[in-house]
């Protein structure tokens, strides 16, 4: 994730009506930079290379947003997750999804016990795997829909219900989806309302060179590398709060609606691209999260002062998921990121004429 460019409102622009942060919330923000560097150094003692992913698991988890990850077998998603939790001081736990999985495999399930003085029997609720901080859904698309939608409750309202009960979710909770991109025989794809339910859809490339170099050398050596926390489940409540209430001017939030409304293919403001590539675009959702993306980023780049450039860096896991190429766009090879990366050239920034 590279150093934004801090844009200030153009001149004129109205400013925001949310409140300044607390002195003693905008020190705790000003540490924030420091820890996420200790996180980067604590991380790439396991994980090689990956900053920029390692950001963005970063900007989801405070955001209180779930990630979906796209890549290819062998590039340390599973081993990314575990360093995750450690750092953090969380726990986490691994699911992998398989054809016959069940909805009671993820969720819990109800047993029958006996009380052995009365001889009395009464069910009681064994909790599954997905009471944890951190979810690892392991080729989630291997899975068959039903089974997917046990974890739409969870991610959407922090909850579990089953057997008539309802069964609170510890906070922090972060689900971390992964997917084959290329084997595609035997999945289930996603439904477009399980997609939306993940903030981000993050793509994992393949190491550099002298990356993957490194990884040889560490992964085949005979010394153990542990890490040590940096922040607790605590401290990330705290600035999962804190990320809600940064303030953001209208010339942000306007640049937002505008990106987004761009993307409606039967909306007045989509481009001539738009309406040939795409069958439809973002909702609102995908407004709120690019919001909350910026406002992470900034945090974590130890600033308090949202810009345009922290929104066009969240727009690419944001966005690419919540728009659905048709025909036109797959024969001329154009997929959601290409539609993306011209969005972010085609819709400008608001212009002080446009405040009252």
């Amino acid at each position: 994730m590279a150093e934004p460019q801090t844009t200030t409102p153009p001149a004129g622009a109205k400013a925001s009506a949310a409140p300044a942060l607390p002195q003693d919330e905008a020190e705790a923000v000003a540490q924030v930079g420091e820890a996420r560097k200790r996180l980067r150094l604590e991380m790439s003692k396991l994980v090689i290379g990956q900053h920029d992913v390692i950001d963005q698991l970063l900007v989801a988890l405070f955001s209180r947003g779930h990630c979906l990850m796209v890549g290819v077998p062998g590039l340390a998603k599973t081993l990314m997750v575990r360093t995750l939790g450690q750092v953090l001081e969380l726990d986490s736990k691994r699911i992998q999804f398989t054809p016959d999985l069940m909805p009671s495999d993820i969720t819990g399930t109800q047993i029958l016990q006996e009380d052995p003085q009365t001889h009395q029997r009464t069910f009681r609720f064994l909790k599954g795997p997905i009471f944890t901080n951190i979810l690892l859904a392991d080729e989630i698309n291997r899975t068959p829909p039903k089974t997917q939608a046990a974890l739409l409750e969870a991610m959407q309202e922090g909850r579990v219900t089953a057997g008539g009960q309802t069964f609170s979710l510890a906070p922090p909770f972060f689900v971390l989806a992964t997917q084959n991109p290329i084997e595609q025989e035997g999945t289930y794809p996603l439904p477009e309302a399980q997609l939306d339910r993940f903030m981000f859809m993050i793509k994992i490339a393949y190491p550099t060179r002298d990356e993957e170099m490194e990884i040889y050398r560490v992964t085949t050596g005979d010394v153990e590398v542990g890490v040590r926390p940096v922040l607790s489940g605590e401290a990330i409540l705290r600035l999962q709060k804190i990320v809600r209430r940064v303030p953001i001017s209208d010339h942000v939030t306007a640049y937002v609606a505008d990106l987004v409304r761009a993307t409606r293919p039967d909306g007045p403001d989509a481009p001539d691209f738009v309406k040939s590539w795409l069958s439809w675009g973002a909702g609102p959702r995908a407004g709120q999260y690019l919001l909350l993306a910026a406002k992470a980023r900034a945090i974590l780049m130890g600033r308090m002062n949202v810009s345009c450039e922290d929104v066009r860096t969240a727009a690419q896991p944001v966005l690419r998921h919540r728009l659905f190429c048709n025909f036109n766009a797959s024969s001329e090879g154009v997929d959601s990121d290409h539609v993306v990366e011209r969005l972010l050239k085609h819709v400008p920034e608001p212009k002080p004429e446009n405040y009252k």
